[in-house]
């Protein structure tokens, strides 16, 4: 076997034991949710180093940069379900949750949304959107009945 057999084969077993989902809020406009599907991504990306496929290139040989080796469902879900989803995932050590919210959404900048965020308590953060990534089993668990975002 090959490196390069041996990287897409490690690859194939992460991709396939793990799983990672954007869930959209169904209220949100569709700007407000490509970007908060945008912002999931960058999330998910830095988080994860093994989501993201090594640069490739195509036939001219001109270079084309990593992209996520993992299918990502995009999911919708109203407020209510965004929330309670946030904290069952939050309490399944497995399960990685990145979030998008209001306070994110309205800051101007990452300070004032982190020194917004520290005085909200949690009951009242609005989620306009949610990416879990972890174990295949779990994370189907926790979204496999919710809809796919169309």
């Amino acid at each position: 076997m090959t490196e390069y057999d041996a990287v897409h084969l490690a690859s194939f077993v992460v991709v396939m034991t793990n799983k990672m989902v954007v869930v959209i809020a169904a209220e949100a406009p569709v700007g407000v949710a490509l970007n908060t599907a945008a912002l999931l991504g960058v999330g998910l990306g830095h988080h994860h180093d093994d989501v993201v496929g090594p640069d490739t290139a195509d036939a001219s040989g001109a270079p084309h940069a990593g992209m996520c080796a993992h299918p990502i469902p995009v999911l919708r879900a109203s407020a209510e379900q965004l929330h309670d989803l946030h904290t069952q995932a939050a309490a399944r050590d497995e399960v990685t949750v990145h979030d998008m919210h209001q306070i994110a959404q309205r800051a101007r900048t990452y300070e004032q949304m982190s020194t917004t965020l520290s005085g909200t308590k949690p009951e009242d953060i609005e989620y306009l959107g949610l990416a879990l990534y972890g174990p295949r089993s779990a994370v189907d668990s926790l979204t496999g009945a919710l809809p796919l975002y169309r």
